[in-house]
């Protein structure tokens, strides 16, 4: 057996400065740690980054797309057009809004759902489609907005894998409408958060009011230094506003976003290269079209009849030799409450459940060094090895 680390090496771990320990700090201590002017700075910052319109900083994704949804309307007798490889959280708001979730099959090889297989799902009750941008490679974009634009739907991008992602030369984000995380696995982080980027004005204004309370001002207004006391609810809201903490951290971190991501993209060759000839283990191939790859995660499928071993036991005996990885993701249409609420059987979405079956994430952060990514391969292979 090879050598085994000394030190477990965890699927992912944020990369935090002493200057963006120092930022937070500063929020602590200036006694305004909610939403205030980090957050304002934020928002315009991603904005200057991404080039978008509109970017409204929340307290997460998650809640990103609640309101979201709540905003175009949907609820009960509509269909939404998404993949079933995604995280739980779009599908499962969709079904809280009332609405129906339809699932798209994906690629088998970019876990990514192609313009053609959303247009298959595509009914006289389909009134959104989430096309979902896969370990920071995008979806196609143009032909999905295209179908999305014939039809008269919106089309929401699941950006919470892309990051610093582009689509034929422009990042994700700089239009249409696109929904963020900046979960601590994420490429960039605030803690817990999300943001949405629009280029629809009335968009921006309605989630706005929604992610604070209804009101008919925004959290934190510049002229008052505050939120005006004199607001009223303009209709019933909820509470996703990001805390200037977060905001801060998040700062700091997109101003380094470009570097990790380089260091990102080098540790994914660097894997590619030491996995080729490992014919057990297939990586994610990347899309046809012109784009550039975010690697949010280093996504490989274990190939279960060569390995003569399930995905399972493989992360076990990696986790053995002190190697951590993920699991993105369980098939969604296959998890107990969809079998068992809305008929989900094993046959509907081959590609998609082939994959689900096989799917592992290896470490892949940015204070990673080229020889933790030999520590890994050596024990991929040393795994291999004993079967």
């Amino acid at each position: 057996m090879t050598a085994k680390r000394s030190e477990f090496l965890p699927f992912s771990k944020p990369s935090i400065s002493d200057a963006d320990i120092a930022a937070v700090t500063d929020v602590l201590r200036s006694g305004w740690i909610t939403t205030g002017r980090r957050n304002t700075e934020f928002e315009a910052a991603f904005c200057a980054y991404t080039g978008a319109k509109h970017s409204i900083a929340l307290a997460s994704a998650t809640g990103g797309m609640h309101i979201m949804l709540k905003a175009l309307g949907l609820g009960p007798g509509d269909e939404v057009l998404t993949p079933s490889m995604t995280w739980v959280s779009t599908v499962n708001l969709v079904v809280l809004a009332g609405a129906t979730p339809v699932f798209v099959d994906v690629d088998r090889d970019t876990l990514i759902a192609s313009p053609s297989m959303f247009s298959e799902k595509v009914t006289s009750r389909t009134k959104a489609m989430i096309p979902v941008h896969f370990a920071g490679a995008p979806a196609d974009l143009h032909p999905l907005r295209r179908m999305a634009s014939d039809i008269g739907i919106p089309l929401i991008e699941d950006a919470a894998h892309a990051v610093g992602t582009e689509y034929m030369g422009r990042l994700v984000g700089s239009d249409g409408t696109a929904i963020f995380s900046f979960h601590p696995i994420k490429n960039i982080t605030t803690g817990e958060g999300g943001m949405i980027c629009t280029d629809d004005d009335r968009l921006a204004e309605r989630l706005r009011q929604l992610k604070f309370h209804g009101l008919g001002v925004d959290a934190f207004d510049r002229q008052t230094q505050g939120r005006a006391p004199q607001a009223e609810v303009l209709e019933p809201g909820y509470k996703y506003n990001l805390t200037d903490i977060g905001a801060a951290l998040g700062l700091g971190q997109l101003s380094r976003l470009v570097e990790f991501n380089r260091k990102r993209s080098e540790l994914a060759a660097l894997y590619r290269a030491r996995l080729a000839g490992v014919d057990e283990i297939l990586p994610l191939r990347e899309p046809a079209y012109t784009m550039k790859h975010a690697w949010h995660l280093f996504i490989v499928r274990v190939d279960t009849d060569k390995a003569r071993m399930s995905r399972d036991a493989f992360m076990r005996e990696l986790k053995e030799r002190n190697i951590g990885t993920g699991l993105h993701f369980r098939a969604v249409h296959l998890q107990k409450y969809y079998r068992e609420k809305m008929g989900m059987k094993p046959g509907l979405l081959p590609a998609t459940e082939w994959n689900s079956d096989r799917i592992c994430s290896l470490p892949l952060f940015p204070d990673m060094t080229p020889e933790d990514v030999t520590d890994a391969v050596d024990a991929i292979k040393d795994v291999l090895s004993k079967r």
